[in-house]
């Protein structure tokens, strides 16, 4: 027979209800331990990051941008049409390497070659003219002068007569009115011969003035005649200067009638290029003409300097001529696309790094440094000066031979360690 016993069942339960309070205490406990705890800092494959090292030196300010190689403006020959006329053939397409001779299209103006011929004949009467002017005044001057040398030959005649009944009235040869008759007679001579003289000489002068004229007429006539022969000419186009002939934005097809100043053709001398680079507007600030370039035409690397810039902001860009000041390398050739690097600034004596996939000039940013042992990188604030395509200047945050990763860490920006593995 069992014997009930409650002080046992208390015991029981006291020790029971110990131990629950216990282990609860030591669950909480080791709760608020966990909860403590940082969280482990994250790791990241070492062979994914790009680091650099902090160096003090010179650096070179730079900016960079996309271009095309583009024609000089003193290299391109544009050929417009002289007369309206219409296409009958093309004999050289864009691409084609030219002479100055090359003929590169043949127009036709059936008007312009009417206007040649009336032209041409027009001449002509003008030269006849002037030359059966020339043979009538020829003949009036020649009857002047037989008249005058008539005149002349009985002046001088009177003259002698004169002189000798003057010598015989002396001697009481003559009478005195047969001496006065023989002067008055010279004297009417006299005056006689210089009219005659001054006839002549007027007449000479009616001659080179009508002459003249005439002339005139033909020289007139000689350049029309060089115009239309200068305009026929011209239907023959042809290069004007040794380069490659360039497509036009809009070419002209065999058959189509064309207008006077009609743009049917354009060379552009080859050795003649320059680089227009595309700067964004936030880097053009500082560019300055004459600053020195560099232009990577993925076959050879040409420098150049800056020859303009354009005030105008287009899509964020301004854009940017670049003068090639050496020879251009094989393959190049106009819209041809290049890279560029314009020199802004060279600082003697600084501390810089490589320039961050996110880090701006002027401005103070997070890096994570990378620590002694190689193991792990913190993040630390730097503040940032000038910036170059590719370095930036550090003013405060790292010191010479910080090691830093300048790839983009923006997936941890929630914590302040990493590992590297």
């Amino acid at each position: 027979m069992d014997i009930s016993r409650p002080d046992i069942k208390k015991k029981k339960f006291r020790r029971n209800l110990i131990w629950a309070v216990m282990g609860l205490v030591v669950l909480s406990a080791a709760a608020v331990g966990v909860y403590r705890l940082k969280p482990a800092a994250p790791t990241v494959d070492a062979s994914t990051i790009w680091p650099d090292t902090v160096k003090r030196g010179p650096m070179v300010r730079q900016v960079r941008g996309l271009g095309t190689l583009v024609p000089r403006e003193d290299s391109i020959e544009l050929i417009p049409t002289q007369t309206d006329a219409t296409v009958v053939r093309i004999r050289a397409l864009p691409g084609t390497m030219v002479t100055p001779d090359t003929i590169l299209m043949d127009l036709a103006d059936p008007q312009l070659q009417q206007e040649l011929l009336n032209a041409q004949l027009a001449l002509k009467g003008a030269q006849a003219d002037y030359k059966s002017l020339q043979a009538t005044l020829q003949s009036t001057l020649m009857d002047k002068r037989a008249a005058a040398a008539q005149v002349n030959s009985d002046y001088t005649q009177d003259v002698l007569q004169a002189q000798t009944d003057n010598k015989l009235y002396d001697l009481g040869v003559i009478s005195g009115m047969t001496m006065n008759a023989s002067k008055n007679k010279a004297e009417q001579l006299t005056a006689q011969h210089k009219i005659s003289l001054e006839q002549i000489e007027v007449n000479q002068k009616a001659i080179e003035v009508q002459l003249a004229s005439a002339q005139a007429k033909i020289d007139q006539a000689k350049a029309q005649l060089d115009l239309y022969q200068k305009q026929s000419d011209a239907l023959q186009i042809r290069a004007g200067i040794s380069g490659a002939l360039a497509p036009l934005a809009t070419p002209v097809q065999v058959g189509q009638h064309v207008t006077v100043g009609t743009s049917v053709a354009e060379v552009i001398q080859m050795d003649k290029l320059k680089a227009a680079l595309q700067i964004a507007e936030t880097q053009a600030h500082d560019i300055l003409i004459g600053q020195p370039a560099e232009i990577d035409t993925h076959n050879g690397i040409v420098p150049g300097h800056v020859t303009r810039i354009d005030p105008a902001v287009v899509n964020g860009t301004r854009t940017v001529d670049v003068a090639l000041d050496g020879p251009l390398p094989p393959g190049a050739v106009p819209q041809l696309s290049v890279d560029g690097t314009i020199d802004l600034q060279r600082l003697s004596d600084v501390l810089y790094v490589g320039r961050p996939a996110f880090g701006n000039e002027n401005s103070t940013i997070t890096l994570f440094r990378i620590d002694p042992d190689g193991k792990t990188a913190s993040r630390v604030q730097v503040k940032v000066g000038r910036a170059s395509v590719t370095q930036i200047q550090v003013l405060e945050g790292l010191k010479e031979g910080d090691r830093v990763i300048l790839s983009d860490m923006s997936r941890y920006d929630n914590t302040d360690k990493v590992r590297l593995d």
